[in-house]
């Protein structure tokens, strides 16, 4: 791995640190601070940074081939995690999430912070472009599909509790209503209707949402930290284990048979897809699961401890990728 790639690791921790050790300190107040950054995260600046993205996507110069390598198997992963989770029975008053929460951060990588130097550093300019073309609809997928689920979840637990029939009209509406009008899918829609008009940004408002969408990282990475002085790790740690196995080996695992064995990729397009399966936990993950009050501390855990071990799986997936690719 290039030495761009450890920096940039390193800078994650680093910031991770930071936002840990001033919410020891106090500094941040009595309250739950984490919870007032992640609703800063996931009502401002994230609805901002996804949909100027998404008013900007040009489809047209989108690889379908290279998008379903990528988006394929890892819905599969998200719907299998979920499914599993759900099948182990009803979930107990006020854990309707849990299923949700555990598929994004089974699947959901570290795309930009790291994904882009990793890409740019291995794989040039050519491997750059196609690692943003999945990048430009990683966000937009799965965010849109786990926020759909997990608004349902929490519809089917709130019926469950009021099982009237003359509510379940109310309850469905309820649902849509829910999901449409929410901090990601609203700004997703809004954005993929501005595309359509084949309209440009008008340049301070595109300024207005740079500006506001370049805040999501350092955000993100600071609540990593504040989340895990707030929460603790304890009883958080197994579970995180266990996500980020998915993620670091049965993710790019699903990846590599379905690109290489289905649709017969290989070169940079295969290596690229792989990696970007390989990544580590992203922060989204742990904007979702304070969006729902749900697994805060075992998503920080997971986000932590599959960064570290990022250092020791990404060399070994590039050694496969060298057989392959």
């Amino acid at each position: 791995m290039s030495a761009l790639v450890f920096v940039k690791l390193f800078a994650i921790f680093a910031v991770v640190a930071i936002g840990w050790l001033v919410a020891r300190s106090g500094r941040l107040g009595s309250g739950d601070p984490a919870r007032t950054l992640s609703g800063a995260a996931f009502y401002i600046f994230v609805p901002a940074l996804l949909f100027r993205t998404t008013a900007r996507i040009d489809f047209a110069s989108l690889d379908a081939r290279i998008l379903l390598a990528f988006f394929g198997p890892t819905l599969l992963l998200v719907g299998l995690v979920y499914l599993m989770l759900r099948l182990r029975g009803p979930a107990a008053a006020g854990r309707a999430a849990e299923p949700s929460v555990r598929a994004i951060t089974a699947s959901f990588g570290n795309t930009v912070q790291v994904g882009i130097p990793l890409a740019a550093a291995l794989f040039g300019e050519t491997g750059l472009a196609l690692h943003i073309t999945i990048v430009s609809l990683h966000s937009l997928t799965l965010l849109t599909v786990l926020t759909a689920l997990v608004e349902l979840d929490l519809a089917h637990e709130q019926r469950r509790a009021d099982p009237g029939s003359a509510r379940l009209a109310r309850m469905l509406a309820t649902t849509v209503k829910n999901t449409v009008i929410h901090p990601v899918i609203l700004p997703v829609l809004a954005g993929l209707a501005w595309n359509a008009s084949g309209l440009a940004l008008p340049g301070v408002v595109d300024e207005i949402l740079a500006t506001l969408g370049q805040a999501v990282v350092p955000l993100c990475l600071v609540l990593i930290g504040v989340s895990l002085a707030h929460y603790g790790v304890r009883g958080a740690v197994r579970g995180a284990v266990a996500l980020s196995v998915l993620k670091l080996v049965v993710q790019p695992i699903v990846v590599l048979a379905f690109a290489r064995g289905v649709l017969g990729l290989g070169g940079v397009p295969l290596a690229i897809v792989v990696m970007m399966a390989a990544l580590p936990v992203g922060s989204n993950a742990l904007i979702f699961a304070q969006r729902y009050q749900t697994l805060q501390a075992e998503t920080s855990t997971a986000i932590v401890v599959s960064t570290l071990a990022f250092v020791a799986t990404a060399p070994l997936w590039l050694a496969v990728l060298h057989r392959f690719a």
